[in-house]
């Protein structure tokens, strides 16, 4: 029986794990050019990122809760194969595709090469991978590792950046070219390269195992701990979110059609504290990073564990994540950015709505079909958005997608979805009593 304060301490634990989980590459790096592409409107931009980053992903540890133990238990829901494709969509992307070489290409420009400009990046893939394999190859010491021992350093080395960014702001807020609207827009869809939606639901199983190692056990107790741990997670998400924005729109980093989000951060954190800027900065890419990689490696191991019902056992999963990433983590952070986009306007709009529908709706629609009749809607308008990004000749689809209501917000699936999922929702009820 645990007592109220080692329930407490376990809680918090958790919920600091969860936010160095979350908190990796993307989320150091994008904050501050959306802040200087929003100016004025900074705090707009950080509502539509709040959306997409922080609240989001909240939903999508909830929906697993609701499910089961894992994302794949959502298969009771849907449809076992169309979830278990999904998740391995999602897993690659999370995983050894992107977020995983990102964390090594942020660490390398941000937090060594400035220290160290004549170390390869190749040498520096291999310690750093070196160490996300040693930290990732023991599944239940995960949560413990990270809880208790890397995010408090990584927390307040960034506090130090935002409250004295806050405290000596460099210059005024210049007026933004943008809108309300359109600063909401570029917040949400930023949102999406920090591909947390995608890691909230992969997390969810290494989160939920942790609780239950502590000893809550119950559907009731796991619930109430996971809950109370994305709180904690998601209060210091807006404070460092918040406050990297903030930073972005004051800085006096000259702005250009080619900014480097790297360079941004460099020079916000050499502005603020001076030659230490980079010591601080570099602390922070390496924990933020190094944290990051350690949970996506082993939520892959976990994975391939479970969808293989063991004849991929974990250790084999991480080993193998941990090669392939360190193989990419060679390409520039711009580069990685560039080439996810594509991936990310594709899966990104369909795990959205597998959260939204579910949530919602999970306890008065329990067919399956309306819940897949939202994935292949959104799936095929995602194609679109895809299409059209790579900039090929389809003009009329292209058309098309624009002139659904809400594309202005890039949130063009939700009406057609929601369309699809109360008529196959209706068409069941009427098929049910009719039988």
């Amino acid at each position: 029986m645990n007592s109220p304060k080692r329930r407490i301490i376990n809680t918090t634990t958790i919920g600091f794990a969860l936010f160095a989980m979350f908190f990796g590459a993307g989320n150091l790096i994008l904050p501050p050019y959306i802040g200087l592409t929003s100016g004025s409107q900074w705090f707009a931009a950080l509502l539509g990122f709040f959306v997409t980053a922080i609240l989001a992903p909240f939903l999508g540890l909830l929906m697993v809760i609701r499910t089961g133990t894992s994302f794949v238990d959502l298969g009771k829901r849907v449809h076992p194969q169309v979830i278990s494709a999904i998740a391995f969509l999602i897993i690659l992307c999370i995983g050894p595709l992107v977020a995983i070489p990102r964390t090594g290409a942020t660490t390398f420009e941000v937090g060594i090469s400035p220290l160290f400009p004549s170390l390869s990046n190749i040498i520096f893939a291999f310690i750093f991978f070196g160490i996300v394999l040693v930290l990732s190859i023991s599944k239940t010491k995960i949560v413990d590792i990270i809880g208790k021992f890397l995010t408090p350093f990584l927390l307040v080395s960034l506090a130090v950046l935002v409250l004295m960014g806050i405290v000596n702001q460099p210059i005024p807020i210049s007026t933004s070219p943008l809108d309300f609207s359109k600063a909401f827009v570029l917040g949400f869809t930023e949102g999406y390269q920090t591909l947390d939606v995608l890691a909230a639901v992969t997390f969810a199983g290494i989160i939920i195992s942790a609780v239950m190692s502590y000893g809550y056990v119950s559907v009731k107790e796991r619930s109430q701990i996971t809950i109370a741990a994305g709180v904690i997670s998601t209060l210091a998400l807006v404070f460092i979110y918040g406050g990297l924005i903030y930073l972005g729109a004051t800085t006096t980093y000259e702005t250009s059609q080619n900014v480097s989000r790297t360079d941004l951060l460099l020079h916000i954190s050499k502005s603020i504290l001076g030659s230490n800027g980079t010591y601080v900065i570099s602390v922070a890419i390496a924990f933020a990073c190094l944290t990051t990689a350690i949970a996506l490696t082993s939520a892959m191991g976990d994975f391939f564990e479970r969808v293989s019902r063991g004849k991929i056992p974990y250790r084999w999963g991480v080993i193998g994540c941990t090669i392939i990433s360190l193989l990419l983590s060679v390409n520039s952070v711009d580069q990685i950015i560039s080439y996810a986009v594509n991936i990310l306007l594709f899966i990104y709009p369909i795990t959205l709505a597998l959260i939204v529908y579910i949530l919602i709706f999970g306890k008065l629609v329990k067919a399956k079909f309306p819940y897949l009749g939202v994935l292949i809607v959104t799936g095929l308008i995602s194609l679109i958005s895809v299409l059209e990004n790579l900039q090929l000749n389809f003009g009329g689809l292209f058309r098309f997608k624009n002139s659904i209501p809400l594309s202005e917000h890039s949130l063009e699936w939700l009406l057609p979805s929601f369309i699809t999922f109360v008529v196959l929702a209706l068409v069941n009820q009427f098929a049910i009593k009719h039988r």
